[in-house]
């Protein structure tokens, strides 16, 4: 029987896996770590922790009979910035704390790590699988030592640990963080709230973006493969759709005509996204494991105003 564990579980990817997770192995099955941000309303398993707490860690592994985590726990790459001491305590300490327990407890690990594992000397259109990995973020730094304790483990104790290179994700169920790539969250909100948005970027910043839904299929999808699909351990390219805070703007205007989006970018968010690739070549995930998105830009935009307008409780 399975019994999955999943960090980070109320952020962004979280709000969404832990319902598809209970949804296909059962509620009872699958327990959601919480620290501090925990919604009033959340219907299943709560476990309360902090992964950069071993011993906290290891006692929910035991009693809970933990077969797979998800460990999603982590600060993301605007709040990184911030604090790059704890970044590095969370986003990485977090990580190995998972990976060791994962060597005694023989549980399947999945890591997100992240476009940010790139930098400038990445080249920018359609990113290969194997490339240059010199970022210029403490993120970044994270994500790619992840990405190598990752592969360390698989092959020196066998943890079976898998990870994907998330784009930037646009979802409505979790409210929008501190990352360079949620303004396409954050203008959903400025649409429906105030009919307008200005946004931190510049307009014609073009990024590898992702909806929820599909990375959430990826995901699940990746943890549920055989394990000889699995040919890339440290973490594997993860694509979808790409496009500028312009673009999004103007399709949102073909459903709302009135709606206004400037452009105020911010310094410290437009280096970290010009650091960033423009488009992924996935094509490694599409052979092993049969990946495949399902979402463009205009089906995200329309299901995005749907769902926060059902989740704000505003009319049609």
């Amino acid at each position: 029987m399975r019994k999955i564990l999943v960090t980070g579980a109320f952020g962004l990817v979280g709000s969404d896996l832990v319902p598809e997770l209970q949804k296909r192995f059962g509620k009872e099955n699958v327990f959601a770590l919480g620290n501090k941000t925990i919604p009033e309303d959340f219907d299943g398993n709560l476990v309360r922790g902090d992964v950069t707490d071993y011993s906290s860690l290891e006692v929910i592994v035991k009693e809970d009979r933990i077969t797979d985590v998800y460990h999603l726990a982590g600060l993301l790459s605007v709040g990184s910035e911030k604090d790059p001491e704890l970044a590095w305590k969370v986003n990485f300490g977090g990580l190995k704390n998972v990976l060791d327990l994962a060597k005694i407890y023989k549980f399947k690990v999945f890591w997100p790590s992240s476009i940010a594992a790139f930098g400038p000397t990445t080249p920018k259109i359609n990113t290969p699988q194997h490339t240059s990995l010199e970022p210029t973020t403490i993120y970044g730094i994270g994500k790619v030592t992840g990405e190598l304790m990752c592969q360390y483990y698989w092959k020196r104790y066998g943890v079976d640990v898998r990870s994907l290179r998330y784009p930037g994700l646009t979802g409505y169920k979790a409210p929008p963080g501190d990352g360079t790539t949620e303004y396409s969250v954050h203008i959903f909100y400025g649409l429906l709230k105030e009919g307008r948005y200005s946004a931190f970027l510049k307009e014609n910043t073009r990024l590898p973006m992702m909806y929820i839904d599909d990375a959430i299929k990826g995901t699940i999808d990746l943890m549920e493969a055989p394990a000889e699909k699995i040919n890339v351990r440290t973490s594997y390219n993860f694509g979808a759709i790409n496009f500028t805070p312009k673009e999004i703007a103007e399709e949102i205007k073909k459903l709302y005509p009135d709606f206004v989006c400037t452009f105020d970018p911010d310094p410290v968010k437009q280096s970290i996204a010009e650091s960033w690739p423009e488009s992924i070549d996935d094509s490694e995930a599409r052979r092993d494991w049969g990946w495949k998105p399902t979402f463009d830009l205009p089906k995200m935009t329309e299901t995005m105003i749907g769902g926060l307008k059902e989740k704000l409780g505003i009319g049609s």
